[in-house]
């Protein structure tokens, strides 16, 4: 009897041991120069719980335009601190940290103190600029 048992064990450790394999080693948060590097020039698209979320303009030295979706756009700039990427609207809405994470899936960012949160994701990424709606934009 022992030897069938063996090999369940095998079988149940080998199967346990592919499953660790598939998943791999928890990606690590991107620092600034590879946040930039990853970002700037693009206009990313992030969902939230799979639902559309807001769209952002990474644009040379640090700055961006962010809209959630069907709003206006905000100017902003963003900043490392420590493992998180801060960005500062200069607006009420106060700094919004971020911690960065480049995973097959895409980009994937995750709020400053709200673990149980969904992440977001990007859903696609384009050379093109934001399209920013807004009253103070035409002729």
């Amino acid at each position: 009897m022992r030897p069938p048992l063996a090999a369940a064990v095998l079988t149940c450790a080998l199967c346990a041991t592919a499953a660790l394999a598939q998943d791999g080693p928890a990606p690590r948060p991107l620092n600034a120069m590879e946040f930039d590097a990853r970002t700037v020039g693009r206009t990313i698209t992030y969902s939230a719980g799979g639902q559309p979320y807001g769209v952002e303009q990474y644009l040379p030295g640090r700055r961006v335009l962010w809209a959630f979706t069907e709003s206006e756009c905000k100017e902003g700039t963003w900043f490392p601190a420590g493992d998180q990427i801060c960005f500062d609207y200069h607006d009420d809405s106060g700094l919004q940290c971020w911690t960065f994470f480049d995973t097959p899936q895409g980009l994937s960012a995750k709020f400053q103190g709200d673990d149980a949160a969904e992440p977001l994701v990007s859903l696609s990424e384009s050379p093109e600029p934001l399209a920013c709606h807004g009253p103070d934009l035409g002729v």
